[in-house]
């Protein structure tokens, strides 16, 4: 799985080092000896640079004809903005700060590939930050973007940041005029837009699932207790649980420091009379249909598995493992849309607004 998010990672790097590229080598080919302004521009017309600046940006001000003139003449000299002065002069960067808690984790490597693709429709570019699940390095990364090199930020809860419950240097982002968008893993008392899966819905109607398949002892496994997603998780799991009559939860907590995959053969042998499993995250889901492989139980006919996971974490199993999907690249783009619907025309903390994008559930052998 480590390896298909670093493979995943290093071709979305490679291919947006290589367009880089090509855009300079193109500009270095195409651009003429000198770089026009408006001023030049302005001059060979015998307007003044008002009109042209006026005209480049179809202003109802300025008549069809000299529109047409300025651009024709712009696109001869190959004329583009400078971005440096454009953005000192409108105190706008066109540049988003992205801080993600892990560069290795599939889900949210989809999640910034749909960022990127939908900030680059609005001429907006990224900037990353990995805070590798450390408040510090989160905080760090929130003060050295703020400094004047974005216009917003688009991040996911560190883990650290979630178990301490800190969000003051959030609120202290928010409060110097930068908006803030979160997602999947979020601040609920920080005054900010935010996208979310349902979480706690997914694994209620997965559990719902499972028991009218007749299953009796379900057992919810994760290894992301400490995240606000793995306890929303593990309540939709016990609501479902509970509202069967007779039925208990039982919950499998795997910590950083535990060997997952003896813990979960350990709780099957300790367990044999499991008929289920709704996995909180691709790895408990994939170890859990694996081990009961190895323990001679078939799948589905005497244990069925749920995870959540992608496509591609399903095909680590045999049979392929139900999952739970995320969507993470639609994810991606909501949150771009979001942030830049702020920047273009609302005050950061005015009116905000929680969305919640619906997770699939895609029936395999597993379960069927």
């Amino acid at each position: 799985m480590w390896l298909k998010a670093i493979i995943f990672f290093a071709k979305f790097f490679i291919l947006n080092l290589i367009r880089v590229i090509l855009y300079i080598a193109l500009n270095f080919i195409y651009t003429p000896y000198y770089m026009v302004t408006l001023k030049q521009l302005a001059k060979e017309l015998n307007v003044s640079i008002s009109t042209v600046s006026k005209a480049l940006n179809n202003s109802e001000e300025i008549g069809e004809e000299t529109i047409k003139r300025v651009k024709e003449l712009a696109a001869l000299y190959q004329y583009k903005p400078n971005k440096v002065a454009l953005s000192l002069k409108q105190n706008k960067t066109k540049t988003i700060g992205v801080i993600i808690p892990d560069i290795l984790n599939h889900f949210l490597a989809k999640v910034l590939f749909g960022i990127e693709r939908e900030a680059v429709k609005y001429g907006y570019n990224i900037i990353t930050c990995i805070s590798n699940e450390s408040l510090e390095q989160e905080k760090e990364g929130l003060r050295l973007l703020a400094n004047g090199s974005v216009d917003g930020f688009i991040l996911s809860v560190a883990e650290e940041t979630q178990e301490k419950k800190e969000i003051e240097h959030f609120k202290r982002t928010i409060s110097q005029g930068l908006p803030i968008v979160m997602f999947d893993r979020v601040a609920h008392d920080v005054l900010c837009d935010k996208v979310i899966v349902d979480d706690y819905d997914a694994t209620y109607n997965a559990t719902k699932s499972l028991l009218q398949e007749k299953r009796k002892n379900i057992v919810f496994i994760t290894s992301i207790d400490g995240l606000s997603v793995g306890k929303l998780r593990e309540r939709g799991y016990t609501k479902a649980i509970l509202e069967n009559n007779g039925n208990q939860p039982m919950v499998l907590k795997i910590k950083k420091k535990d060997d997952q995959q003896k813990k979960i053969m350990s709780f099957f042998k300790k367990n044999k009379n499991i008929d289920g499993v709704i996995a909180a995250d691709s790895s408990s889901g994939i170890i859990a249909i694996n081990t009961a492989i190895k323990l001679g139980l078939k799948v589905p006919k005497d244990i069925s598995v749920i995870g959540f996971a992608s496509k591609s974490d399903s095909y680590h199993t045999i049979p392929q493992l139900t999952t739970i999907r995320q969507h993470a690249k639609e994810i991606g783009a909501q949150a771009a849309q979001m942030l830049i619907n702020r920047l273009q025309n609302k005050p950061v903390d005015e009116d905000v607004k929680t969305k919640i994008v619906k997770t699939s559930l895609i029936k395999s052998k597993s379960t069927l």
